[in-house]
Order: C-alpha cells, then structure tokens, then sequence
C-alpha cells in the first residue's frame, strides 16, 4: 500500500508542477508589442511555443493555456503557428504511447491496484491491431462501448476536444493511450488530429473570434 501511495504521490507532484509551469508561461505571455521590446516578443513566442508542445503533450496537465493566451495575445497573427505546434503535440503523444512498450501500461495499471485492465492489456499484448480491435468489441456489450470502438478515430476527436477532458488525462493522455493501444493507425491518427484541433485556429483566422 505504501508503494502505491508513493507512486500516486510522485504522479500528482508532476502534474501539479508542470501545471504550475503552465501558469507561470501563460502569464509571461500577457505581451504588449511596442517597437523596442520586438525582439523580446519574439523569443518569448518561440519559447512559449516550444512549452507549448511540451505540456500540452503531457497527460494531465492543461497545456492549451499557452496556447490560448498566445491567441488572446496576439490573435490571428499567431493562430497558424498555435494549430501547428497543437497537432505536433497531439502527434508528439501519440507516438510516444506508440513506442512505449506495451507492457509499461500492464504495469502501471497493476501498480495501482488495475488487476482487470492490466488482465486485459496483457491479453491485448501480442495480438495484432485486428485482433485487438476484434477482442475489445467480443468483450463489450453495451452499444455506446461498440460504437466508440468501431468509430475509434471519431471517439478520439471527440475526446479531444471535450471540455473538462483533464480528468481523463487531457490532450496528451488521450493521445498517448491512442498510442499505446495499438489500434490506430499513425496516418489516420494524424488527419484525425489535423480535423479535430482545427476549429479555434481558423475560427480565429477566418472569423476573428476572441478567446
């Protein structure tokens, strides 16, 4: 029990200081851009940017408050660059969940007591992407499970941009869970990302909406 508890605690003292980091890198983007201060403008947008990708990239933690005060700050003009580095960050987690052994995540769940998930990814393991989609929808009886599962990339697009998703990891834990399970593909996955964080930026470009 106590190893358990050490292991949550080490997991929430993360998260709690990269979202502390997150805070601190969206208030020092609050730029007001005069014409002797245009070379500091633009370092802190590229070191925001990279941050950006960074946190956002990481389950848990709110990372798209960089993104947004960049948008709030700087509007249209750094829309392009906030879609790009969103879907790299997407795109990032995604495939650091796809080379990360599978077995990571078995133990992870046993770790925390996840004894019937971590029963199910041990199954899942040496099976190919069919055979996992095919075992996940023999094992689920409920419709609204089925139709996640057959619509997956749908479901992820969805999940992305679900207010409120940090509870169940964020952006970057979404994606690095999509990663780790084997059944997406890296193309599909990235036109699915390239859709689904689409509509702030090119509101943001096209209609010039306020964040």
């Amino acid at each position: 029990m106590r190893g358990v508890l050490l292991r949550i605690g080490i997991l929430i003292g993360v998260v709690v200081l990269a979202t502390w980091g997150t805070h601190m890198i969206r208030d020092a983007l609050d730029l007001q851009i005069r014409p002797d201060n245009e070379q500091q403008v633009h370092q802190a947008i590229m070191i925001g940017a990279v941050a950006y990708i960074v946190l956002l990239a990481m389950p848990f933690v709110p990372g798209a408050e960089i993104g947004i005060a960049l948008l709030a700050g700087l509007g249209a003009a750094i829309a392009p660059l906030v879609y790009v580095c969103t879907v790299t960050a997407m795109m990032l987690a995604f495939m650091v969940g796809r080379f990360m052994p599978i077995r990571t995540l078995e133990e992870f769940l046993r770790a925390f007591r996840m004894r019937r998930a971590a029963d199910l990814v041990a199954r899942a393991a040496p099976l190919s992407q069919d055979e996992r989609v095919a075992m996940l929808l023999d094992g689920q009886s409920t419709r609204v499970v089925r139709l996640a599962l057959q619509y997956r990339y749908v479901a992820v697009a969805i999940a992305i941009n679900t207010p409120g998703n940090s509870i169940i990891g964020g952006g970057g834990g979404i994606m690095i869970i999509a990663g780790l399970s084997g059944i997406f593909t890296p193309f599909a996955t990235f036109l699915t990302v390239v859709l689904a964080v689409s509509p702030v930026p090119l509101a943001v470009i096209f209609l010039g909406l306020q964040v």
